[in-house]
């Protein structure tokens, strides 16, 4: 149900609109649990792991699909993207390949997996997995990007992202708050859940949020922050002319700061914003006029089109801050351990139980 998200969602005291659309949440609510427990749900004989939210809008789910992929990497398994291509024109299954459309195309999400693995979108799931299935690719396991609400393929892992400054919101279902579903049903639809903490969390809201999770929710309740990938130097004491389209722009922009860099102009975007002519010349004339440096997400970059001029010329000018997502030292372990269960069973037709809580 894609819409713009309102402010008011994650507001401290109740608003009347969220009073006034309970009963279309409730009515919404009740078609999404209806239409996954109707659903007969796809077996794929390849595992599959699904990073999912309880939430609309961004919590983390691509780096935390990237860390899973890159931990099968690195005991030799051959991971695989499945995701819809949110914003990507492509139904599928289509592979995720270099084009000079490709983000228009795939949409910008896509384009950051097939960096790491092979990338295939494809908005009916259980017809993606049977693509893969019959592309004669001897994969060791789908890594389903979203898709935690989507009964059309079951899963043998599922761990749900939450942003932990932002939470749950006022605890509502759309389009009265944030909630895809009750809560209730989609506690039960996870095998653990990533709290995704800010590096600073001044107000504690991360660990209250963690807190009330562990309460309620008998699985395993992880722990996890974002980080700088690679040399980050250059940013010290930088002036920079800092843009971003994602969910939390001033994440990153906060996290531009703590890294040194002076930031002269911030200019925020909706996620997922289609970048214009328009944008690419202000940013541009805002860069020369103020002499700084254009830096933004990798998200943002991979959507400036570098066929068409001043887009190109923004994605040349512009450098960008690679991020990464790192666990707690105990909760490494515990999702490590949680992935090898998933994936170690490779018969078929394989079990139908969850991995064990930990």
């Amino acid at each position: 149900m894609p819409l713009d998200e309102p402010g008011w969602w994650y507001a401290t005291e109740q608003d009347t609109r969220q009073r006034l659309l309970a009963p279309l949440a409730r009515l919404y609510g009740s078609l999404v649990e209806r239409r996954f427990r109707k659903t007969q749900a796809y077996r794929s004989r390849f595992p599959v792991i699904c990073v999912g939210n309880f939430t609309a809008g961004g919590t983390g789910k691509t780096p935390l699909s990237i860390h899973i992929a890159r931990r099968l990497l690195t005991a030799g398994l051959k991971p695989v993207f499945l995701t819809r291509g949110y914003g990507g024109k492509e139904r599928g299954p289509v592979w995720v390949e270099p084009c000079d459309d490709a983000a228009w195309r795939f949409g910008d999400e896509p384009l950051l997996l097939a960096r790491v693995a092979p990338t295939l979108v494809a908005r009916d799931r259980r017809e993606g997995a049977r693509f893969l299935e019959d592309s004669g690719l001897a994969f060791s396991a789908i890594v389903m990007d979203d898709g935690l609400q989507n009964p059309a393929l079951i899963k043998d892992l599922s761990i749900a992202v939450v942003d932990g400054r932002r939470g749950l919101g006022n605890g509502e279902v759309i389009p009265a708050g944030p909630l895809r579903a009750p809560l209730e049903f989609q506690l039960s639809l996870a095998d653990a859940i990533v709290v995704r903490e800010a590096l600073a969390d001044p107000d504690g809201k991360a660990r209250d949020i963690h807190a009330i999770l562990r309460h309620d929710f008998p699985g395993p309740v992880m722990v996890a922050h974002t980080e700088p990938h690679g040399d980050t130097t250059w940013l010290q004491e930088t002036r920079v002319v800092a843009f971003a389209g994602i969910a939390a722009p001033e994440r990153f922009f906060g996290l531009l700061e703590r890294l040194g860099a002076q930031i002269v102009d911030k200019i925020a975007f909706a996620d997922h914003h289609p970048y214009t002519r328009a944008d690419a010349d202000r940013l541009l004339k805002l860069a020369q006029k103020s002499d700084c440096c254009l830096v933004t997400t990798e998200k943002d970059w991979v959507r400036l089109d570098e066929t068409k001029a001043p887009l190109a010329l923004l994605r040349n000018e512009a450098r960008t801050l690679a991020i990464e997502l790192a666990l707690e030292p105990r909760d490494d372990g515990r999702l490590a351990s949680l992935i090898e269960a998933a994936t170690s069973d490779t018969t078929y037709p394989r079990r139908t139980q969850r991995p064990p809580q930990l």
